[in-house]
C-alpha cells in the first residue's frame, strides 16, 4: 500500500511537471520582452479594424530594460518602439510569441518609417506587473488598447474609444496551469529519467530549433559573432578544439543568432530565448559527441529543461539577476546526467554553479547576452568536470547550502530581496543613457 501511495504521488508531480515543460518551453521569434508589446499591438491594429497612424505604447521598467537594446527580428533594428511598429502592421494577432513570423520586408519598412516620423511613443508605467506592456493604436479619434501582464502572451483586458471590450478576472495574479510546490530536485531528476518517453518526445523541437540557430549564429553575421571568433580562434592555434569549447561555442552561436535579428524560432525557457538556448545546445552538443540514443538526449533535455524551470520559479519573470546563469544550472544536471546517470553528482554540478555565477546581473536583452550565455555555459562545463570527480563548492561557502534545494531557495531569496535595488539602479543607468 506504501509502495502504491509512493508511485501515485510521483505520477501526480510527474503530470505536473509535464505541464510546466510544455507551458515553459515553447517556440518564439525574437526577444521576448518587444515581442510581447508586437503582439499586444498586433492584437490591438486587429480590433481597431483600420490603417494604424499612431501608437502610444506603455510598459513596465523590467519590460523597458529588457526591450531597449535588442534587435527586434526582420528589422535590423532595435528598440520597443520599432517592435510596436511592426506588430502593429505586420504582425499575426494569433501568432503569439511568432507574432513576427510573416513580417515582410515592406512592412518593416513602413514600421520605420512610422517610428521616424514620431508616431510611435513608449513611456514606463508604474504597474504591480513586472511583466506588463500596453499599445494603443489610433485611427484619427478610434482608438484600440490591449494589455498583457504576468505571461508574454496573457492578454488581461482590451479598451476600444473607452470601452471595456474584455477584461481577465483575477488580474493582479499570475496565472499558471501547473504547480511545483512540493517539487525537489530529486523529483525532477527521477521523472527525467522514468517518464514514459512518448510524454516528453516533444521536446526534440527543442534541438531542432536551437540548433538550427547555432548553425546560423556560427556564420558570423549576427551580433557579436562570438561563437564565429572562437571557431576562427582553433584555427589560429590560440583556442584548443576541445568538447568544452564546442559546447561554449555552439551555445554562444545561436544566443548571436537570436540578439542579432534572426527571423529563427528560439524554443524558449521560462519567457526567455537565451534560457532556452543555454538549457538546449550544451546537452545536444554532449550528446551529439558521446553518440547517445536519441531517447537519452530528449530525457537530458527534459532533465536541463525541467531543473531550469524549477530553479526559475524561485525567481520573478524578470529581476537583476541574469537568469541565464540558472537555466545553464539546468544544462549542468542535463550534462552530468548524460555523463553518469547519477543524482549526486548532478546536485554537485547545480552546487558548484551557485557558487559561482549566481551573482550575474541583467542588464537588459541586447547583443551583449551572448557573452552572458558563453560565460554561463563555460561555467556549467567546469562545474559537470568537477562534479564528475566528486569536488563541489561545500554548504559551508557562500549562499550554498549542503542541500541542493535550499541552495536553489537562496538563489530565489537573493533575487527577490537582495537585488530589487540594483535593479532600479541598472535601470536608471540605462535610462539615462538613453
Amino acid at each position: 500500500m506504501l509502495e502504491e501511495k509512493i508511485v501515485s504521488k510521483a505520477h501526480l508531480l510527474w503530470a505536473e511537471m509535464i505541464k510546466a515543460i510544455r507551458q515553459e518551453v515553447t517556440p518564439a521569434i525574437g526577444c521576448t520582452e518587444p515581442v510581447s508589446l508586437a503582439l499586444a499591438a498586433a492584437i490591438a491594429a486587429q480590433r481597431l479594424g483600420k490603417p494604424v497612424e499612431k501608437i502610444e505604447a506603455m510598459v513596465s521598467a523590467n519590460m523597458m530594460k529588457n526591450g531597449m537594446g535588442v534587435i527586434v527580428p526582420g528589422t535590423n533594428m532595435a528598440g520597443l518602439a520599432i517592435a510596436a511598429a511592426v506588430g502593429a502592421i505586420g504582425g499575426d494577432p494569433q501568432g503569439e510569441l511568432k507574432v513576427l513570423k510573416n513580417l515582410t520586408p515592406k512592412q518593416a519598412a513602413a514600421g520605420k518609417t512610422m517610428v521616424a516620423a514620431h508616431k510611435v511613443t513608449i513611456a514606463v508605467i508604474d504597474v504591480p506587473h513586472v511583466l506588463y506592456s500596453e499599445a494603443k493604436v489610433f485611427h484619427g479619434a478610434d482608438w484600440v488598447k490591449v494589455c498583457i501582464a504576468d505571461k508574454h502572451t496573457q492578454v488581461v483586458r482590451i479598451e476600444q474609444n473607452g470601452e471595456i471590450i474584455y477584461k481577465m478576472k483575477d488580474m493582479d495574479k499570475h496565472t499558471m496551469s501547473y504547480s511545483l510546490a512540493g517539487i525537489t530536485a530529486k523529483d525532477v531528476f527521477d521523472f527525467a529519467s522514468q517518464v514514459p518517453l512518448e510524454k516528453i518526445s516533444f521536446l526534440h523541437e527543442a534541438e531542432n530549433l536551437n540548433m538550427a540557430l547555432a548553425e546560423a549564429g556560427m556564420q558570423g553575421q549576427y551580433g557579436l559573432h562570438i561563437g564565429a571568433t572562437l571557431h576562427r580562434q582553433i584555427h589560429t592555434g590560440l583556442l584548443a578544439d576541445s568538447l568544452m569549447l564546442q559546447v561554449v561555442m555552439m551555445t554562444t552561436a545561436a544566443s548571436d543568432a537570436r540578439m542579432g535579428g534572426a527571423s529563427l524560432p528560439a524554443m524558449t525557457n521560462s519567457g526567455s530565448g537565451n534560457q532556452g538556448i543555454a538549457a538546449t545546445v550544451p546537452v545536444c552538443v554532449i550528446a551529439k559527441k558521446q553518440k547517445k540514443s536519441q531517447e537519452t538526449l530528449i530525457r537530458a533535455l527534459a532533465l536541463s529543461h525541467m531543473m531550469a524551470i524549477y530553479i526559475h520559479s524561485k525567481l520573478p519573470n524578470l529581476s537583476a539577476l541574469c537568469a541565464v546563469t540558472t537555466a545553464s544550472m539546468g544544462a549542468a544536471a542535463g550534462m552530468t546526467w548524460l555523463l553518469t546517470k547519477n543524482f549526486k553528482a548532478v546536485s554537485m554540478a547545480i552546487s558548484n554553479m551557485i557558487g559561482d555565477v549566481s551573482g550575474m546581473i541583467c542588464d537588459g536583452a541586447a547583443n551583449s547576452c551572448s557573452m552572458k550565455v558563453s560565460t554561463a555555459v563555460g561555467a556549467a562545463c567546469k562545474a559537470v568536470l568537477m562534479a564528475i570527480e566528486g569536488t563541489r563548492v561545500t554548504g559551508d561557502e557562500g549562499i550554498v547550502a549542503e542541500n541542493v534545494d535550499d541552495s536553489i531557495a537562496n538563489i530565489g531569496s537573493l533575487a527577490c530581496n537582495g537585488m530589487v535595488q540594483t535593479d532600479a539602479q541598472i535601470l536608471q543607468i540605462m535610462m539615462e543613457k538613453a
